[in-house]
C-alpha cells in the first residue's frame, strides 16, 4: 500500500519504509530508515512520586564535649533538629548532662516574663480614640460615662465563651458593714443578675424599664432590689441572664449619649442619691469588682481598669468620705478626735492628706470634721499613702480596714475613722 501526500506525489511505504524505485530512504536527517536515531531521555522518577519511603538520615555523632557544649543552645531551643536529636539522646544516657540541662532550662524561664493572653485593658479605649479622631461620632458618650461603657464591655467579653459550669461556679460577695466583713453566697449567673438589678436603678432614672418588671422590692437599695430579684426567680439565674443585662447595659450608654446632660440628674439607691455622672462612676466600679470576683471564681486573670477610668473612681470615693464619716459620727462609730471640732460651712477644717499611688493615682485633701467643710492643706493633721488598687479594693469591702497596706503620718485615730469610712462606702 502506497502513502500519498496532499500533493499526490508517491511518498514513503507505510508498511517497510521503502521508496516505490526500490531504494532504501532516508529518516528524519538524524539517522537511517531502520529506526536506530539518538533519543531524549525520559525525566527521572522522584522517591517521593513513587511510594517508597525516603531514607532515613543517619543520627549525627558528636562527641561528649561536643554535645556538652550545645546544652546552652538545646536549652534556649536555639539547636538544629539533628543537634537537638542528639543532645537528647545524650541526656538520656549522662546523668551529669541531665543535670545540667535541667538547670538551665529553669534559669532560661528567668530570662524571660510570661506572657498574659488577655488584652491590654486600655487596648478598647486606644482603638476608640484613634477611630473617633479620624471620624468624630455624631453623638459621642460623655466622659463620665466612658468608664461605664468600658467595664461592660470588658466583662462581657469575659462572659463570651462561658459554658454552663462557669455561669453555675459559686462566687462569694463580700462588703463591710458595721465595722465587720459581710458577704453573701451566689454563683457567675447570679452576680450578673445582681448587677442587671442595681443598674436598673440608672435605667429607671433614664426613662428605661425596671429589669424588676413586676417584681415589687421592700425598698429601693441595691441589696433589697437584688433580694427581691433573687427571691421572684423559679430557678436559679442561668446564662439566660447575660441577654438582658448586655442590652440594658447598652441602652444605658445609648440614652446618656442622647440626653446632652452634663450628668447632674438625680438617681436614686433608696436611702440616697447621686447624680448621674457619679452613679455611672459607681455602676463602673461596682461592674469591675464583680468582674474580679466572677474571674477568681473560674480561675482567670483579670487586670484592673485603665488609669483615667481608674483615677475617676478613686476621685468618687475619696468626694464621698466626708459623707461617710458624718454618718460614722452620728452612729457613734467614729472616735472622738480629742473633742468636737466646729467648722463653717465652705470653711477650712481639719484635713487629711490621701495619697494614692501607681495607676490612677494623684492626693485628695479629705475634709474630716463636716462634709460641708474644705480640705486644707494648712490644716492638715494626717497622710495616708495606698496603691490605687488597693484603695479600690478596700473601698469595695476586699480588705480589711485593719489589714491595708497603708503607709501613715499623724493623727492615728484620724487615720482609722478614713479607713474605716472607706471599707464602709462598700454594699452588697
Amino acid at each position: 500500500m502506497t502513502a500519498y501526500d496532499e500533493n499526490g506525489e508517491n511518498g514513503q511505504n507505510d508498511e517497510t519504509g521503502e521508496s516505490d524505485d526500490g531504494g532504501t530512504g532516508t529518516g528524519t536527517g538524524t539517522g537511517t530508515g531502520t529506526g536506530t536515531g539518538a533519543r531524549i531521555p525520559l525525566p527521572r522518577a522522584s522517591v517521593e512520586d513513587g511510594g517508597r519511603a525516603l531514607p532515613e538520615a543517619a543520627p549525627v555523632a558528636l562527641e561528649h564535649q561536643v554535645l556538652t557544649s550545645l546544652l546552652g543552645a538545646w536549652a534556649l531551643a536555639a539547636c538544629s533538629a539533628p543537634e537537638a536529636a542528639a543532645v537528647e539522646e545524650h541526656l538520656g544516657e549522662c546523668d551529669s548532662c541531665a543535670d545540667e540541662a535541667l538547670r538551665l532550662r529553669e534559669a532560661v524561664t528567668l530570662l524571660q516574663r510570661p506572657e498574659s493572653l488577655d488584652l491590654d485593658p486600655a487596648l478598647r479605649t486606644r482603638v476608640l480614640e484613634g477611630c473617633l479622631e479620624r471620624r468624630p461620632p455624631r453623638i459621642p458618650v460623655p466622659e463620665w460615662a466612658a468608664s461605664y461603657d468600658a467595664e461592660t464591655a470588658r466583662l462581657d467579653a469575659l462572659l463570651q465563651d462561658f459554658g454552663d459550669a462557669e455561669w453555675h461556679a459559686p462566687v462569694r460577695l463580700r462588703w463591710f458593714e458595721d465595722d465587720g466583713a459581710a458577704s453573701r453566697r451566689t454563683t457567675v449567673a447570679g452576680v450578673i443578675a445582681h448587677l442587671l438589678t442595681v443598674d436598673g436603678t440608672v435605667a429607671v432614672g433614664l426613662g428605661l424599664d425596671d429589669p424588676l418588671g413586676d417584681i415589687t422590692a421592700p425598698s429601693g437599695g441595691p441589696a433589697a432590689r437584688t433580694e427581691a430579684y433573687w427571691r421572684a426567680s423559679h430557678y436559679p439565674p442561668t446564662r439566660a441572664v447575660r441577654a438582658p443585662w448586655r442590652e440594658q447595659s447598652h441602652s444605658i450608654v445609648r440614652t446618656v449619649a442622647f440626653t446632652g446632660d452634663a450628668g447632674g440628674m438625680p438617681v436614686s439607691y433608696g436611702d440616697f442619691e447621686l447624680p448621674l455622672r457619679d452613679a455611672m462612676l459607681d455602676r463602673a466600679f461596682e461592674c469591675w469588682v464583680h468582674a474580679e470576683d466572677i474571674a477568681e471564681a473560674v480561675d482567670y486573670p483579670y487586670a484592673p481598669p485603665s488609669a483615667r477610668h481608674l483615677n475617676g473612681m478613686i476621685d468618687l470615693a475619696a468626694r464621698m468620705l466626708p459623707g461617710v464619716l458624718a454618718a460614722r459620727r452620728r452612729a457613734g462609730l467614729a472616735t472622738p478626735g480629742g473633742g468636737p471640732h466646729l467648722v463653717a460651712a465652705g470653711g477650712p477644717g481639719r484635713s487629711l492628706r490621701l495619697e494614692i499611688e501607681g495607676s490612677g493615682g494623684g492626693e485628695w485633701l479629705i475634709p474630716l470634721d463636716s462634709p460641708g467643710a474644705v480640705g486644707s492643706a494648712d490644716h492638715e493633721v494626717a497622710h495616708v499613702a495606698l496603691d490605687g488598687v488597693e484603695f479600690c479594693r478596700l473601698a469595695a469591702g476586699h480588705v480589711p480596714p485593719a489589714e491595708a497596706a497603708a503607709g501613715q503620718a499623724g493623727d492615728r485615730e484620724a487615720i482609722r475613722d478614713v479607713l474605716f469610712a472607706a471599707a464602709g462606702l462598700s454594699r452588697m
